[in-house]
């Protein structure tokens, strides 16, 4: 592991429109379940848009956590790296200020663009008025959360130890 680079775990999204809040829950899924180092720090990114950047620029990796609309059937998983981030949902909608990739873009002109990944969820409903996930986005949330945890350890970014 590379334990010297900073990492955030961002977990993005509304969490008034049912399962648009889902990289939020996993976000908070994730700190809850694992044992992580200390240079991992976790992030409730919300709606915040273009407020974000200075809070990516602190980091050298970036874990975003959000729904993505890639044309697959509800609750398929997606790693976006890239112009494939352009699909992530919570930083395409004009709701939310400004495009994400936009944001790694002008981190990067300043010299502080954080290594980035973005681990999508297809949602059941990011529509409707209603604090909670769908109960299909529910249930598949320890999944997509152990998929996120395999993907890091994959990269050699960190090994988080399940919490019993």
């Amino acid at each position: 592991m590379d334990s010297d680079k900073k990492m955030c775990i961002l977990g993005v999204g509304n969490l008034l429109l049912r399962d648009e809040g889902f990289g939020v829950r996993a976000m908070e899924w994730l700190r809850d379940h694992y044992e992580w180092p200390d240079f991992v720090d976790f992030v409730d990114g919300g709606t915040q848009g273009r407020v974000l950047m200075t809070v990516l620029m602190d980091y050298e990796r970036l874990v975003v956590l959000d729904i993505v609309r890639g044309q697959g059937e509800p609750g398929t998983v997606y790693l976006l790296e890239n112009e494939d981030m352009r699909k992530s949902v919570s930083f395409c909608d004009s709701t939310h200020d400004t495009d994400f990739v936009d944001l790694l873009c002008t981190c990067d002109l300043l010299g502080k663009r954080p290594e980035t990944i973005v681990i999508g969820f297809e949602p059941f409903d990011f529509a409707s008025l209603e604090p909670e996930l769908t109960d299909e986005a529910r249930r598949l949330l320890p999944d997509f959360c152990r998929k996120a945890v395999r993907e890091m350890k994959q990269r050699g970014w960190v090994n988080p130890q399940e919490r019993d």
